[in-house]
């Protein structure tokens, strides 16, 4: 089946897929912002959105990784959470949004359904950094979309995770055919080594666990502190030999993908 995916910019998509349009983790503050995200980390937003918010259309759920970072949920994006039916996001998440949150837990399920057209929606384990940070870093999930009609699996979205067990597990439970990955090395001067999403070789790693057909780059430019670019991590992935595998969106242009 033929889906249509648009990055809009850094983690945020819009996914049309059958009658049902989806968001994830939206962001759409303009360019030159600074954030703090506690514990003397911050960032400089560099680009802006592709896409201004008002210009979306109906959207008939948001799919948010989490909630605490403005580089998954700025100012403008938790504003646009209202205008939305459903927002599926961390347990802890849906404490702190109230409203039409809804929090899931790893490998709990619900379902989106309009027009005809009906996905089922997994919280898949995320890490949102070494556990020596997690106070700080907080909670994060991932999605496994799945719906009729698919022939090789179902859609995995990684979001803010490091590689560690939980990924295994992912693919221990399902059959991947589009795994779209948060890459980019998000990292900070006084946090030194210490990497709170995947780099390149975390994304080879998850690629040739979960051997998706075709594997698509977000959340890999936009903010400084994101340490790979697009030139790493086609590097990273060309020595694995997976090139063939991997599909860059255009930024602010629906791209047609098949699942």
């Amino acid at each position: 089946m033929k889906i249509n995916i648009t990055h809009i910019s850094t983690a945020t998509m819009l996914l049309e897929i059958g009658s049902l349009r989806l968001l994830t983790d939206p962001v759409f503050d303009p360019a030159g912002g600074r954030y703090s995200f506690g514990w003397g980390t911050g960032s400089k937003k560099l680009t802006a959105p592709s896409i201004a918010p008002e210009s979306l259309g109906d959207i008939d759920a948001v799919l948010l990784s989490h909630d605490q970072h403005e580089d998954n949920l700025d100012k403008t994006g938790r504003a646009f959470l209202s205008k939305v039916k459903r927002v599926l996001t961390t347990t802890t998440g849906e404490k702190r949004l109230g409203g039409n949150a809804e929090g899931l837990a790893n490998f709990q399920s619900t379902s989106l359904e309009s027009g005809g057209t009906k996905i089922k929606v997994t919280a898949t384990p995320a890490q949102h950094g070494p556990l020596i940070v997690r106070p700080f870093s907080g909670p994060s999930i991932g999605f496994m979309l799945e719906w009729e009609g698919q022939q090789n699996g179902g859609l995995y979205i990684s979001g803010d995770t490091i590689y560690y067990r939980g990924i295994d597990e992912v693919a221990e439970r399902f059959t991947v055919s589009v795994g779209i990955f948060h890459l980019g090395r998000a990292s900070f001067p006084v946090t030194g080594p210490i990497r709170f999403t995947m780099d390149a070789k975390d994304g080879v790693k998850a690629a040739q666990k979960l051997n998706p057909k075709t594997i698509i780059p977000i959340h890999y430019e936009g903010w400084k502190h994101f340490i790979e670019g697009r030139s790493v991590i086609e590097k990273e992935f060309a020595q694995a030999g997976l090139s063939e595998k991997v599909k860059w969106l255009p930024i602010g242009e629906p791209a047609e993908v098949d699942v």
